[in-house]
């Protein structure tokens, strides 16, 4: 089985997208920590895969500035606990945020760090709205696409 990667340009830089053929395994600003890190060596740029065509519709309404009523198909790659954190992300709703404390407790978890770590590593950025996750004081605190764009995001959000 290989790995489908097209590409979006974003007005916050250029994205990859990766996919198994039928659902997004990947979104990623390109050159972000943690960067395709679920790829699997053999990769085919290809386009034209249905997904990427909801993806790229989905992204557009976004960066539009509204909110996206449909989510592509996404299949989670991660560990037990990190897809039950990322499951959670998707439960933040869109222009609103949460600390990684209050997703710990969500999860009864007692280390929001433990959380932090699965926050930073979400492979699917942006549909898993890990920017929506902020440190405890209000700060934003750690995004693998960088703080700044974590802050143009939240902004782009709250001007619905």
């Amino acid at each position: 089985m290989e790995d489908y990667i097209a590409h979006y340009s974003s007005p916050l830089g250029g994205m990859t997208l990766a996919s198994d053929g039928t659902a997004l395994t990947g979104l990623w600003f390109n050159g972000q920590k943690y960067f395709a890190d679920t790829l699997k060596e053999v990769q085919t740029l290809n386009p034209h895969l249905p997904v990427f065509d909801l993806t790229r519709q989905w992204l557009d309404i976004y960066f539009s500035g509204k909110e996206p009523t449909f989510t592509p198909p996404l299949l989670l790659q991660g560990s037990p606990f990190r897809k039950q954190v990322w499951q959670l992300l998707l439960e933040i709703p869109y222009g609103r945020t949460m600390t990684y404390g209050e997703l710990a407790r969500k999860l009864q978890c007692k280390s929001a760090q433990a959380v932090g770590g699965a926050v930073g590593h979400n492979p699917i950025s942006l549909i898993i709205p890990c920017h929506r996750v902020i440190g405890a004081d209000g700060s934003l605190t750690g995004y693998a696409g960088g703080v700044e764009r974590k802050a143009s995001l939240l902004k782009l959000e709250s001007n619905k």
